[in-house]
């Protein structure tokens, strides 16, 4: 069973989530919170193996939610819900560790699916809009730190590299004529040796040291 809280100030929209969450047979939703505060509380105490997290909520709002608890060291991965599809906060909660992020007017099948995904460590990466998030925000970072790609292989840079132009392991694997498990294996060098945990960050790193820009997504 994949365990979920539902972090939503709108009791409305839990109880929506819910009743589409618990209508599958592998999906448990095992608390709600109303604002940040309780969505970090009741991870600690539940330990869930995802949170839906909504961005705007009263007191402790979403992103630092997201911040505590990726702090914290918790096995959580924080999907992020958001009314926009391109906003501050999103991005940021992804620098601070949000595994993926979902529209507020997501299809029940399409949110019944991300947290799959997101539940067996992978990140969700909607790429037209993780691009445009990204492309909005890249031109304000500061210069990339030197030498930041040394570690890797010039093989995991270009993993790097596709996976930051949100192509999945099969993508990548054909263009690069590799078999899928050769490309997994090289993503997870790559966030080992980055010190990241999952895709989404990967992707952030990436426009981050000037490996992908606006113009090459």
């Amino acid at each position: 069973m994949i365990r979920v809280l539902i972090a939503d100030d709108q009791a409305l929209v839990r109880g929506g989530f819910r009743m589409i969450l618990e209508s599958r047979d592998d999906l448990d939703v095992v608390g709600e919170a109303a604002d940040g505060a309780e969505a970090v509380d009741l991870t600690a105490a539940l330990d869930p193996d995802v949170v839906l997290m909504d961005v705007r909520m009263p007191g402790v709002d979403g992103l630092a939610a997201t911040r505590r608890i990726v702090g914290s060291g918790s096995g959580a991965r924080v999907l992020v819900l958001t009314t926009y599809d391109v906003d501050d906060s999103v991005y940021e909660a992804l620098r601070a560790g949000a595994s993926g992020f979902l529209l507020k007017d997501v299809r029940p099948v399409e949110l019944v699916e991300a947290v799959r995904v997101v539940a067996r460590g992978d990140a969700l990466l909607a790429p037209s809009v993780t691009r445009r998030l990204l492309d909005r925000f890249v031109r304000a970072l500061p210069a990339p730190p030197p030498r930041a790609l040394d570690v890797l292989t010039g093989r995991e840079v270009e993993v790097l590299r596709l996976v930051a132009l949100a192509m999945s392991n099969a993508e990548i694997a054909a263009h690069l004529v590799l078999t899928e498990a050769t490309v997994k294996t090289h993503v997870s060098a790559v966030l080992r040796k980055l010190g990241l945990r999952d895709r989404v960050q990967a992707v952030v790193f990436a426009y981050e040291v000037g490996l992908v820009r606006p113009a090459s997504a």
